[in-house]
C-alpha cells in the first residue's frame, strides 16, 4: 500500500491509503448500495425510531430536523457543547457544510447514527441520556420463534463429533450475521433468509482451525441477537475444548448501526441462553461461569464507533490486538474498516491489506456491501456471470484469515 495524503485528527492521524484504482466508497451514485443506504435506509430507520419510543416533543422536533437535513440538506457539525465535539470537527472537517452523499460513505453512516443519538438524547443529561434507541428491534428479535429454533437446535448438535460441531458452530457464527436489523430495516430489502443462493466466496476455516489452541483469543462482536448468541456458543465452544485458554470479547461502547452488540446486549443473550432448557441451558451457564472466572471477558473502546479504519487504531487498542493470539472480527463493518472501505479489485491481496494489524486475524463476513477482496479469479468470474446481487444482498459470506 501507498500512503497518499495524510491530515491531523485529533486523537489520531487520519492517512489515507491505497493503490490508484481504489477509490473510497461515496454515496453520491444514485442507485449504488451506498446510495440506497443513505438515501432510504436512513429516513426509514429514523421513523422506525420515533414510533418506537413515547418521546417527547423535544426529542420530535429532533428527529425532524435530523430527516430533513439527511434528505436535503448538508451536514452540519455537532454543536460546540457536545462532548465529542472536538473529535467529531476534526474526523469532519472535510465534509461538514457538504452533501452526505459526497462525504465517504463509513464516515456518513457512522456520522448519521452519531447524530440520531443526538437527536434522541443518549448522550445528554435529561430522562432518555443512556437510553438504547434500538433496544426494542433486538429484544422482539431476541425473544422471537428463529433464536427459540436455533437454542433447540443445540441439543441435536451436542451429540455431534467435536470436529463436526466446531465446522457448525463457525458456520452458525459466520451465517447469523444475516439477522442484522440494519440490513432489513428499509422496505425493499431482499429477504436473505429464503436466498436459494448461499456461498462461501473464500474459505480459510483450515488456517482458522491450525492458529488454534491460543492462549487469548479476541472476538470483535458485529450484531446483537440472532448474530451474537452464535457468537457466544461458538467462544464456550472454545473455551470448553481447549481452544482457547481466554476469550476478550470486544463490543461496542454505545448503540451503534441498529443491532450492534454492546454489553447491556451480551448480558440479554447471556440471560437468554441460562434461561433455555437443555444444552442452550448448559452453555449459558458456563459462559456465566466464565465470566465470574476471568476466561471470558467483555471489554470495550471508544474507537469502536470511529469513522475510521482500523489501520489508524490508537495505541492502546492496537496492545490490545497484539496480546491476542488469534483476533476475529465479526460482520460486514468490521470487515470494511479492516481492510479500508475502498472500491478495491476483488483479488486484490487479503493479506496485504491487512498486515498492518498487529497479530493474526481472521474475519468471518456476510457480504452486505461492495467492498471485498482475497478472491480467487476463478470465483470472481463465476460469482459476475451468476448475476446475482452477490456482494450485497447477505446470500454470500466469506472466512478469511492473515497467520
Amino acid at each position: 500500500m501507498t500512503e497518499k495524503t495524510s491530515r491531523a485528527s485529533g486523537d489520531e492521524t487520519v492517512r489515507d491509503f491505497g493503490p490508484v484504482g481504489a477509490p473510497v466508497v461515496l454515496g453520491n451514485e444514485p442507485g449504488s448500495f451506498a446510495w440506497s443506504v443513505l438515501a432510504k435506509r436512513h429516513p426509514a430507520l429514523i421513523r422506525q425510531v420515533r414510533d418506537a419510543f413515547p418521546f417527547g416533543r423535544r426529542q420530535h422536533e429532533a428527529l425532524d430536523v435530523l430527516l430533513d437535513e439527511i434528505t436535503n440538506g448538508v451536514v452540519q457539525p455537532l454543536a460546540p457543547a457536545d462532548h465529542d465535539h472536538v473529535r467529531w470537527a476534526a474526523w469532519g472537517q472535510e465534509h461538514f457544510r457538504r452533501s452526505w452523499y459526497d462525504a465517504p460513505f463509513l464516515w456518513a453512516e457512522s456520522y448519521f447514527y452519531r447524530r440520531l443519538l443526538g437527536a434522541v438524547g443518549y448522550f445528554g443529561a435529561g430522562p432518555w441520556q443512556g437510553v438504547d434507541p434500538f433496544a426494542p428491534f433486538k429484544r422482539a428479535e431476541l425473544r422471537g420463534d428463529a433464536v427459540e429454533e436455533e437454542l433447540r437446535a443445540l441439543d441435536t448438535l451436542a451429540s455431534a463429533s467435536a470436529e463436526e460441531r466446531a465446522t457448525a458452530l463457525l458456520h452458525a457464527s459466520l451465517w447469523g450475521n444475516r439477522a442484522d436489523l440494519g440490513f432489513r430495516v428499509s422496505a425493499g430489502e431482499p429477504a436473505v433468509d429464503d436466498a436459494a443462493v448461499v456461498a462461501l466466496v473464500a474459505d480459510d476455516s483450515a488456517t482458522l482451525w491450525q492458529l488454534l489452541p491460543a492462549g487469548t483469543v479476541a472476538v470483535v462482536a458485529d450484531n446483537a441477537g440472532r448474530e451474537l448468541i452464535p457468537d457466544l456458543v461458538l467462544i464456550d465452544h472454545l473455551l470448553a475444548h481447549g481452544h482457547a485458554g481466554r476469550v476478550v470479547l470486544h463490543v461496542k461502547p454505545y448503540p451503534y448501526y441498529v443491532s450492534d452488540a454492546m454489553t447491556a446486549d451480551v448480558v440479554d443473550c447471556l440471560r437468554r441462553l441460562t434461561e433455555a432448557p437443555g444444552e442452550a441451558g448448559r452453555i449459558g451457564g458456563r459462559l456465566w461461569k466464565a465470566m465470574a472466572a476471568g476466561s471470558l471477558e467483555v471489554r470495550t473502546h471508544p474507537y469502536f464507533c470511529a469513522p475510521l479504519p482500523y489501520e489508524e487504531m490508537p495505541e492502546d487498542l492496537r496492545k490490545e490486538f497484539a496480546d491476542a493470539e488469534l483476533t476475529i472480527l465479526k460482520g460486514d463493518l468490521n470487515y470494511r474498516r479492516l481492510v479500508g472501505d475502498r472500491l478495491w479489485n476483488p483479488t486484490a491481496p487479503f493479506a496485504e491489506l491487512t498486515a498492518y494489524f498487529p497479530g493474526p486475524v481472521a474475519a468471518l463476513r456476510t457480504l452486505k456491501s461492495d467492498v471485498i477482496v482475497g478472491l480467487e479469479q476463478g470465483t470472481l468470474d463465476a460469482l459476475e456471470r451468476s448475476g446475482a446481487v452477490w456482494r450485497t444482498s447477505g446470500t454470500h459470506a466469506l472466512i478469511q484469515v492473515r497467520p
